[in-house]
């Protein structure tokens, strides 16, 4: 399966890197996720390069698939801290992995940035190519903020070679829960708040405002 993966056909000049790293994330990403994680991994990649070929950006095609494949692995039992963010727990997991292959230290980190930022808006775009481009894709695949930009052979390309589930937006939010419903304290202040209070109508999001309220500071 994974040469298939990998034997795609290139989508708008677009195709996945053909090297050991790239095998290897493959099959790492494949074996830890969900079919639904792997194929959204999948489509932000391409989502992800084809913005960026839009956008006359140079980047590293090997980077931007590390980044990519792995954003969505802190939700899966194997990889998700009791107390960290989500983004955070599939960094360091795109980390570890990466630190056995040779790689640049600051290249590592673009990819540990990129999934780090990934669910936070208006900060990546003006970031490395990497860390904007995994944000990019992201947005397409799950928000359709860009939808327009793309042509409908484009689109409908690579969601042929990497398929939404009949009912993705609802599958995909049931995804964010059940990766992130045993440590809701880790939503305050991103977006992830927003899907606890979809599943738990009771849920009581951290305030910002009470926070600074409620501090030891007098006045």
């Amino acid at each position: 399966m994974t040469k298939t993966h990998h034997a795609i056909s290139a989508i708008s000049g677009i195709a996945i890197p053909n090297s050991t790293l790239a095998h290897a994330i493959t099959e790492f990403v494949r074996d830890t996720e969900t079919e639904l994680l792997f194929n959204h991994s999948s489509r932000v990649f391409f989502f992800g390069a084809i913005a960026g070929q839009q956008r006359g950006l140079t980047f590293n095609p090997e980077l931007l698939y590390a980044a990519t494949m792995f954003h969505d692995v802190g939700l899966m039992p194997s990889h998700s801290s009791a107390d960290l963010r989500f983004e955070v727990d599939g960094a360091n997991a795109a980390r570890d992995f990466l630190q056995s292959y040779n790689l640049d230290p600051s290249d590592i980190e673009k990819v540990w940035t990129g999934i780090a930022l990934h669910t936070t808006p208006g900060v990546p775009e003006f970031m490395h190519p990497v860390i904007a481009l995994t944000t990019a894709g992201v947005e397409m695949d799950v928000l359709g903020l860009t939808y327009d930009r793309f042509p409908d052979a484009t689109r409908e390309a690579v969601v042929g070679a990497f398929p939404r589930t009949p009912a993705f937006k609802e599958d995909i939010i049931q995804a964010f829960y059940d990766g992130i419903k045993h440590k809701p304290d880790t939503t305050f202040g991103n977006v992830k708040a927003d899907v606890i209070a979809d599943k738990e109508p009771h849920f009581h999001r951290g305030n910002f405002c009470s926070v600074i309220r409620c501090s030891h500071w007098h006045g």
